[in-house]
């Protein structure tokens, strides 16, 4: 059964797996370009590359996505009552006080980012603040703390930063491929051109699917987590009507996130992008409706 004890482990254990298959990976993504490309430059470029994004995913994924997001810190005079109930709500987790992040927009939405419990952060809309009763914005402060007290936060900011480079790599392979970067170079003999040739269609083939596993990897991480912070959440106010409330209030905006994109939108609440409809397997969260009834379906007494 997963706790909150035994989820911070295991997320702490994934995270390092990812990092060292990511390694792995873009080594691998770099000898294939390089043979197609016939250029053993874009191999150093990876390695050094990869190296250097493994490292700062882990330090500093967490800036990397504030600034994405164009969050700005709030103090604790400006945002006191916002202070009050994170505070409060760590006393009973046992956790130290995050820093606090608003993002200007009028869609209600949230998440929690930071490699530890001690560099964690939490970040609210404006419009969350605005539009959530005191008691439905304690679920989703809870909720958030609860990602940040199982190490969710370590592992789902990690993988915004290895998905995007993923993202980005795929593209500009496949930019060069079809603006004829392909074309202007030949092998030196039959042999050498028939294995180039190869190389080229698995370097192809390679930046379609790599991100498409990418992202797939990044749903099905979400997915499982959210269900775990609800639960943890109203264990931790002892009201899961109040997160429930919420979580519906979130979903019934119309309003889409403007700061959200594709490679954070799995670390929010819920889907930043109101009113798009996908299939449940590439959905960033499971059904608000199946949350909520799990919500409602919690005995706390």
């Amino acid at each position: 059964m997963a706790t909150l004890y035994n989820q911070a482990d295991k997320n702490v254990r994934l995270t390092w797996i990812y990092i060292s298959g990511f390694l792995v990976f873009v080594i691998g993504v770099g000898y294939v370009f390089a043979g197609a490309m016939n250029n053993s430059a874009i191999l150093y470029f990876c390695v050094i590359f990869a190296v250097i994004m493994s490292f700062s995913s882990y330090w500093w994924s967490d800036k990397i996505v504030l600034a994405m997001s164009s969050a700005k810190e709030v103090s604790r005079e400006d945002g006191r009552e916002i202070y009050n109930l994170v505070e409060n709500l760590c006393i009973t987790a046992g956790l130290p006080v995050p820093k606090i992040y608003i993002i200007e927009d009028s869609a209600p939405n949230a998440f929690a980012t930071g490699r530890d419990a001690e560099h964690a952060v939490i970040c609210l809309t404006t419009g969350i603040i605005q539009k959530l009763e005191k008691i439905e914005l304690e679920g989703v402060i809870a909720h958030e703390l609860s990602h940040i007290g199982n190490r969710d936060i370590l592992l789902s900011t990690v993988v915004v930063v290895m998905v995007g480079f993923v993202a980005l790599l795929a593209d500009w392979f496949r930019n060069w491929a079809f603006w004829g970067g392909g074309r202007r170079r030949g092998g030196s003999s039959e042999g050498g051109g028939q294995l180039q040739m190869i190389l080229m269609i698995a370097a192809i083939v390679l930046s379609i699917l790599a991100p498409v596993a990418a992202v797939l990897m990044q749903l099905a991480i979400s997915r499982r987590r959210e269900f775990l912070a609800d639960a943890d959440g109203a264990l931790l106010t002892r009201y899961p009507e109040g997160l429930a409330r919420a979580l519906e209030k979130i979903s019934a905006d119309p309003k889409p996130l403007d700061e959200a994109n594709r490679a954070t939108a799995h670390l929010f609440i819920i889907n930043p992008f109101a009113g798009k409809k996908v299939s449940k397997l590439f959905m960033t969260h499971p059904p608000i409706e199946e949350r909520v009834a799990a919500l409602r379906g919690m005995d706390i007494k």
